[in-house]
């Protein structure tokens, strides 16, 4: 949940858990310097059962009873409970399912790939869209639909749209950019309001945009980082998810940082993408809350 923040909000909403029977695994809250309130509660519908199922609770009356007790939830807007600028929703643990954009860059994606394949990954890999076929071998490996859409002889609007009928084949919860290296479109992004993540290769705000590590060797870092983050309608802007660095020093070269951050890259977008799957991410203006 999360809005503005009064007295005996939790109090309140773990009354009602309580009451139905729920047992609170973990809980986190936080009110931000503008008084926003944001809390996460993760909780099972009770003891785990011989055939390794939790009992089932009756979702529709613990919304209806957080209305009723809950200081302004009193109306249900897209599958929320939205009232006085106060947000609640119940997210059941599940895996979400994804499509996966790439360019030529493997590291990124075969961590993806490795994870997905050893269920490490909290989400189902759906397809891989690319604008070049070289990956396409790696992917097949994985028993994965690969669509190659070549954005030769094309607008930058009609490949946008060619990728966009291919989305619509699979309905993605998300968008994964792992190392797609082509800039998106707001038309194209406004499809996906803030279910796009991006992996961007430095430690933003530092070097926005193309050739990151150039920039960084140009100017004598000791230190280089990977961003992920959601992407909006303002290139390498958008909510930051997670973040990483890693330690260089004058003896590295540009392509040595290149090396060096595909490490940091890869683990940072799969720590990213762990926390969005598992409803860890409010998202507050131009700020990610991590609960």
């Amino acid at each position: 949940m999360d809005g503005p923040d009064s007295k005996g909000l939790i109090y309140h909403v773990t009354g009602v858990l309580f009451r139905h029977g729920l047992n609170i695994i973990h809980n986190d809250e936080y009110v931000s310097p503008s008084g926003r309130f944001f809390m996460r509660t993760e909780f099972e519908a009770g003891p785990i059962q011989a055939g390794g199922a939790a009992d089932a609770f009756d979702s529709a009356a613990l919304l209806n009873e957080l209305q009723t007790t809950v200081p302004g939830f009193d109306e249900q807007v897209e599958g929320a409970t939205k009232s006085s600028g106060i947000t609640f929703r119940l997210n059941p643990k599940r895996k979400k399912n994804i499509v996966v954009m790439v360019t030529k860059e493997h590291h990124c994606l075969g961590e993806l790939l490795i994870r997905y394949a050893f269920d490490e990954l909290d989400a189902n890999i759906l397809a891989v869209v690319s604008n070049y076929n070289s990956l396409q071998p790696l992917v097949s490996k994985f028993g994965i639909p690969f669509h190659y859409i070549s954005h030769e002889d094309r607008t930058r609007e009609e490949h946008e749209e060619a990728i966009l009928r291919t989305m619509a084949i699979y309905e993605p919860e998300y968008v994964v950019l792992a190392k797609y290296m082509r800039v998106l479109t707001a038309g194209f992004v406004n499809h996906f309001p803030n279910r796009i993540i991006n992996i961007h290769h430095s430690f933003l705000p530092a070097f926005v945009g193309a050739n990151p590590y150039r920039q960084a060797y140009e100017r004598g870092v000791k230190i280089i980082g990977a961003t992920a983050h959601f992407v909006n309608n303002d290139l390498d802007e958008g909510p930051i998810i997670a973040q990483n660095v890693k330690e260089v020093d004058h003896r590295h070269t540009a392509a040595d940082m290149a090396t060096e951050g595909k490490d940091v890259e890869k683990i940072v977008l799969s720590q990213a993408l762990k926390l969005v799957f598992n409803d860890r991410v409010f998202i507050s203006g131009n700020r990610a809350i991590v609960l």
